[in-house]
């Protein structure tokens, strides 16, 4: 397997580049589900578990890529940590990809010891890493990828309001991320495909849309992590510099306002679901170019 083979592969089949965020929280889940479980750490990762299976039985063959975040799983213990492994089993057995968001970082064995986790334990075909203790903390996951085809995505330009405080950090000639980018650049190049995309991708925030175009001319072979459109702000129609044609180049993760499209009291959940799926799908697909 070559990840970003196998994903645009799998992007044009579902003629999508809508990554479906599963980002099960307590207080907006359905209530019908609600009501069936205790709110203790088992209770809620039980529901957690119906609410996500439910949810990728909508999404089968409507979206390529679904990416788990690791936080509200861990914060149901051990049962939660059980139940993302059973999350991702299900999805594999659908036909999607899964990238973990994870956010590790770390030097020497502990970072081999995450990338040990989060590839063979729970079966990630991609995660998410961050590079702030610099090259070597990021190494293990690049080697791990190049030897298995897994996925690497590193934060670049992250979405939220508080990136500027370091990312946007005038660093000599460039801002810090745009050095990173470069480092990027160089890892997805050396394990570019047939698609001409490498195992190491961006993540890069879609409410970053003023610095799309110049990431793209500084990463031109490493897929894009779009995460913030929806419920975070960022438009379709803004996303276009990301994309190099054919609907390559970026994944967009769409997670809350996909999930939580219904109030937590609608007994027909699913249909509200199934619709703000399909109206993400459609818009990305045009700004992808399908």
């Amino acid at each position: 397997m070559h990840f970003a083979d196998t994903l645009i592969d799998a992007i044009w089949r579902c003629r999508t580049p809508l990554c479906l965020g599963l980002d099960p929280r307590w207080d907006l889940l359905p209530a019908q589900i609600r009501r069936r479980y205790p709110q203790t750490e088992v209770g809620r990762a039980r529901a957690y578990e119906e609410f996500c299976l439910r949810v990728l039985g909508l999404a089968e063959g409507h979206v390529a890529i679904v990416k788990p975040q690791l936080a509200f799983f861990e914060a149901c213990g051990p049962k939660g940590m059980t139940v993302l492994r059973q999350v991702v089993g299900a999805a594999h057995r659908r036909n999607f990809l899964v990238v973990l968001d994870a956010k590790r970082g770390d030097i020497a064995s502990t970072a081999e010891a995450y990338a040990d986790a989060l590839y063979n334990v729970y079966q990630a075909d991609a995660i998410t890493v961050h590079p702030y203790l610099g090259r070597d903390s990021l190494e293990p996951f690049i080697d791990y990828a190049r030897k298995t085809g897994r996925g690497v995505f590193i934060l670049v330009r992250t979405s939220n309001p508080g990136s500027n405080d370091y990312q946007n950090l005038d660093c000599g000639s460039a801002k810090l991320y745009e050095h990173i980018a470069r480092h990027v650049q160089g890892w997805a190049q050396e394990t570019a495909g047939r698609s001409g995309f490498g195992l190491v991708g961006a993540v890069v925030g879609a409410t970053q849309a003023p610095v799309l175009a110049t990431l793209r001319q500084h990463m031109p072979s490493a897929l894009f992590l779009l995460p913030g459109y929806g419920a975070q702000g960022a438009k379709a129609a803004s996303l276009a510099p990301a994309f190099t044609g054919q609907g390559k180049g970026a994944i967009v993760n769409a997670a809350r306002s996909i999930l939580y499209a219904p109030p937590p009291e609608a007994e027909d959940w699913e249909a509200h679901v199934f619709q703000a799926l399909l109206q993400a799908k459609t818009e990305l697909a045009a700004v992808a170019g399908f």
